[in-house]
């Protein structure tokens, strides 16, 4: 998922209050002027909080999407690891096949 170069990061706690402020009634539009961030953004945060107290829709809570992440990066890396020791086996293969002829034929 690429992110913008000019997406704001705001502090988990700041999203938390709002979530919080949300909850407790007061509109997205509302809070989005008052603290400057967008209702869009403001929705997500509370999505995604409902996902990670296992409630929500279904989508991936924070915990899981940084284990997806690490598992990715190691399948990349084990993917990366079994291509070079494949080429490499291939060469030892390609070096192996010729000295064994030459010693049967002696």
């Amino acid at each position: 998922m690429a992110k913008s170069k000019f997406a704001k990061r705001y502090p988990k706690e700041f999203q938390t209050q709002l979530v919080r402020l949300h909850r407790a009634g007061r509109s997205l539009t509302e809070l989005s002027r008052e603290f400057g961030c967008s209702p869009w953004a403001i929705s997500r945060w509370a999505k995604q909080a409902d996902r990670d107290a296992g409630h929500g829709d279904g989508g991936l809570s924070t915990e899981e999407k940084v284990e997806l992440a690490q598992l990715r990066r190691e399948v990349k890396r084990l993917r990366l690891e079994r291509d070079i020791l494949g080429k490499a086996s291939a060469w030892f293969a390609q070096e192996i096949v010729p000295n064994s002829r030459r010693s049967s034929d002696s």
